[in-house]
């Protein structure tokens, strides 16, 4: 860190200039010189310096002006005054009119060396920073992901990685957390930018609508078939498929779709022609892959095909400090579709919000305030224009299961265990709901 780090002395002492010269120089920072206050402003106009060090009292322009100056040429400059006559008054002015810091002489050298390594840190902190900003505008450009939590940083940090390679991806989260959003960030960020990004909602489709969606049909491959169909693959030839819900496949797709990674290739329903397709595959779960593989519900050989990236998106309760900035972008975009003006939010409103849970998270967030802007009257969203549903969380596993395992167990009563009738209600194939049942440990109740 420290070579990249540029520091101009300015003192019109010889000594003070070479000996610390010579400090800074041993410690590997790019060191240079300035005997009075012009020579300085000179030097920093034409040169990029991080660190200003100079002193106070010096013939001509004194440090305190010379500060000012800086300080409305570059802001940004680091500046630590030296001085040999330190009063509370010195430092305090010193201070407001923006220096770093300040140091009296004679100098203690490990005091110094301290000082330097703080503002070089700050320097560091900043340029990253920077860095981050310009990633975040980047991705914001591309779909509307809104965040400045530490948690929400570190995913934007891996989208930014993972997209410059070809790898798959699994984005995993709860419900509504914006794993579709990731997605999308992560093919418009990536070379496969300038060719579709194909969307498939495994969790939608029965087993034979799936495998039709996925690899196409021949006209007459099944009743209904009356022309040839391409599957999502062959379209997302060059680009980026997107299969969301992919714990909900059935073994016998869990089989053919490791085929297709492992070869690129596929055939039609009911044809005969091998197809090639150049895509990358980006999959989103809001359950426990590993779980399932372990309990054998999901094949293990897939898993590791399609894990070879993970981004876990946090819920929203673990990122709250990020619920003003979704708020005052849902109250804009909901104004704006509803041709309103925009509205503001009262502070005990954002507070209320900012304490929630949101089991649905951002889904839920976002239906809430367009549902505030519907039936709120006036310029101002208040607590009265929100619905504040109490729910448990337990976990975000132990919630979706039992969500899952009652409405399954209501199903096959329903249809006195008749599984295919069973499987037809729950639009799965019959190995799912048996996958299901062996699961949950589902038992026909005796009357």
């Amino acid at each position: 860190m420290n070579n990249k780090i540029s520091i101009l002395i300015v003192d019109d002492e010889d000594s003070v200039r070479d000996s610390l010269f010579n400090w800074f120089i041993e410690d590997g920072y790019r060191v240079e010189c300035a005997e009075n206050a012009k020579i300085a402003l000179s030097k920093i106009e034409t040169d990029n310096f991080d660190i200003i060090l100079a002193d106070i009292k010096m013939p001509g322009m004194d440090g305190m002006e010379m500060l000012r100056r800086i300080k409305s040429l570059k802001n940004e400059l680091i500046v630590i005054i030296m001085t040999a006559f330190a009063t509370v008054d010195t430092a305090v002015q010193a201070l407001k009119d923006g220096a770093f810091d300040y140091i009296t002489k004679p100098f203690d050298p490990d005091d110094l060396s301290h000082l330097i390594r703080n503002a070089s840190k700050q320097i560091s902190l900043s340029k990253e920073n920077e860095i981050l900003k310009e990633r975040v505008v980047v991705l914001e450009n591309v779909e509307d992901i809104i965040g400045n939590s530490e948690s929400m940083k570190r995913v934007l940090h891996e989208v930014e990685n993972v997209s410059q390679s070809n790898s798959s991806v699994i984005i995993t989260g709860e419900s509504g957390t914006g794993k579709e959003l990731i997605a999308k960030a992560i093919h418009s960020n990536s070379s496969r930018k300038y060719f579709p990004l194909v969307s498939v909602h495994c969790g939608a489709l029965s087993e034979s609508l799936l495998e039709s969606e996925l690899f196409g049909h021949e006209k007459g491959a099944f009743t209904g078939a009356m022309y040839v169909r391409k599957g999502r693959f062959e379209m997302a030839d060059s680009g980026s498929i997107f299969l969301d819900e992919i714990s909900t496949i059935s073994t016998k797709m869990q089989v053919e779709l490791l085929r297709v990674l492992e070869t690129k290739s596929f055939v039609r329903v009911g044809g005969n022609k091998e197809i090639m397709s150049d895509f990358r595959v980006i999959c989103a779960t809001n359950k426990n892959l590993k779980q399932m593989v372990e309990e054998g519900t999901f094949r293990e050989d897939l898993f590791y095909r399609l894990n070879v990236v993970n981004i876990h998106i946090p819920p929203l309760r673990e990122r709250k400090e990020d619920i003003p900035l979704l708020v005052d972008y849902f109250i804009n975009k909901y104004c704006t579709a509803m041709n309103k003006p925009v509205v503001q939010i009262d502070v005990t409103t954002i507070k209320r919000l900012s304490e929630f849970e949101f089991p649905g998270n951002i889904r839920e967030l976002e239906n809430m305030i367009e549902r505030a802007i519907v039936v709120g009257n006036g310029k101002k969203i208040t607590l009265k224009d929100f619905i504040f549903e109490k729910k448990t969380i337990k976990s975000s596993k132990e919630s979706l299961d039992e969500q899952e395992r009652i409405h399954i167990t209501q199903i096959l009563n329903k249809y006195n265990w008749n599984i295919s009738r069973s499987a037809k209600a729950l639009q799965v194939d019959r190995v799912t709901l048996y996958n299901k049942i062996k699961k949950y440990n589902l038992k026909a109740s005796s009357k």
